[in-house]
């Protein structure tokens, strides 16, 4: 297996979209171990679509949909065979690329130091949809940026088998965001589902010269111009039957304005400060340190573990906690999201997977709070640009 991703360069050309069926679904992701990936996809565990580690094309959730709304997230039979008729479940790809606990260092009592072991795994993530792309686009930056080699090394050896989304859910806004429902950049194969008389299949294109070559290792026919034309009406229509959107306003200086505004007791008033917003984005990426000793003190280690600005002690500084009310700490929240990302980072940190809506204790809907913002500064003005805001 080559460790290194081909990017998209003037030399690749896309194929021509080519059809595969369930069983070249299941031949894909044999190729993929056989290359040595850890092949990582939607799997149905007790009453939720989760990501794991597939064994083979049998783990996936053939015929499984999910419903979805605020505060809450059921499973359900549906009346087909789709594999990917469902929209984001609890976890996103981020606990893969920046796991939520992982080893900095190690020392013994006679000083000597170990740097974490080494980790070579190859991750090969199948059924990444637009939202999620622009999360792992968006991580990149964040945690590549500031050298962090082992993180990079991790995404050089990365493959990415993206899917158009056709089944929105009841919290996704991915479309209003600039981030889906299809699938844009960064990926070496995409398919897009479709549901025949005789079970799913797929149209199928590469998106890198690395790509090319698995697509070309799999059963597969070319598709023709109707199916490729009715793919793209399905991607299309999933736009319309979003159940959120995002208001189409310029929402860093709507942030801004709201920023010392008394607009954040009533929603904070309804927020628990559990972080469960944070845990589950695509993007949160905030981490502190701890130490911890064996019983006899003649080991010491140094782990990495993921935090929340939802935390008292987040924003604790010699004194005190800076942010120690909820409103305060909601009113960071969103800023940083909406807002100030912007400024760190060159786009939103919000790509409109709903999962903050959807694993929200109480409901809240980030969309009903910068609507609710909208309506009570509505001088701020439109967003002046294309894309995400």
């Amino acid at each position: 297996m080559d460790g290194t991703r081909v990017p998209d360069t003037a030399e690749h050309t896309p194929a021509a979209r080519t059809v595969i069926d369930r069983g070249g679904l299941d031949q894909l992701v044999a190729v993929l171990r056989a290359d040595g990936y850890r092949v990582i996809g939607p799997k149905l565990d007790r009453n939720a679509i989760v990501l794991g580690e597939l064994d083979s094309g049998d783990d996936l959730p053939d015929g499984w949909g999910v419903t979805t709304a605020p505060g809450q997230y059921r499973v359900h039979r549906r009346d087909d065979d789709a594999v990917f008729g469902h929209s984001s479940g609890p976890q996103s790809w981020k606990q893969y690329l920046h796991p939520p606990r992982r080893p900095l260092w190690s020392t013994d009592q006679d000083g000597t130091f170990r740097p974490p072991p080494d980790e070579e795994v190859a991750y090969a993530f199948l059924g990444v949809r637009g939202c999620d792309l622009a999360a792992i686009r968006i991580l990149r930056t964040v945690l590549c940026g500031g050298g962090d080699g082992r993180t990079a090394a991790m995404y050089s050896r990365l493959f990415v088998v993206a899917v158009d989304c056709t089944e929105p859910g009841g919290v996704c806004f991915c479309a209003s965001m600039g981030t889906g429902p299809g699938a844009a950049g960064d990926y070496d194969l995409r398919l897009t589902e479709r549901l025949g008389h005789d079970g799913p299949h797929y149209l199928a294109d590469s998106g890198t010269d690395r790509g090319a070559t698995v697509l070309a290792r799999l059963q597969h026919r070319e598709a023709d111009r109707d199916e490729v034309d009715q793919a793209a009406r399905d991607v299309a229509a999933a736009a319309d039957r979003m159940g959120r959107r995002m208001p189409d306003v310029d929402l860093r200086a709507l942030l801004r304005t709201a920023r010392d505004a008394d607009v954040w007791d009533e929603v904070a008033s309804r927020c628990l400060t559990c972080g469960n917003c944070t845990m589950v984005c695509p993007t949160c990426f905030c981490t502190t340190v701890e130490d911890v000793t064996d019983l006899t003190g003649g080991n010491a280690e140094r782990w990495q573990r993921w935090a929340s600005c939802f935390e008292p002690e987040f924003s604790h500084l010699h004194g005190g906690d800076v942010r120690v009310s909820g409103q305060s700490r909601y009113r960071q929240w969103i800023s940083h999201k909406l807002g100030t990302w912007h400024d760190q980072f060159g786009s939103s940190g919000c790509v409109g997977c709903g999962r903050c809506i959807d694993w929200c204790p109480v409901g809240i809907d980030i969309t009903q709070e910068a609507a609710r913002l909208a309506e009570m500064f509505p001088d701020v003005g439109d967003y002046p640009g294309e894309g995400a805001k």
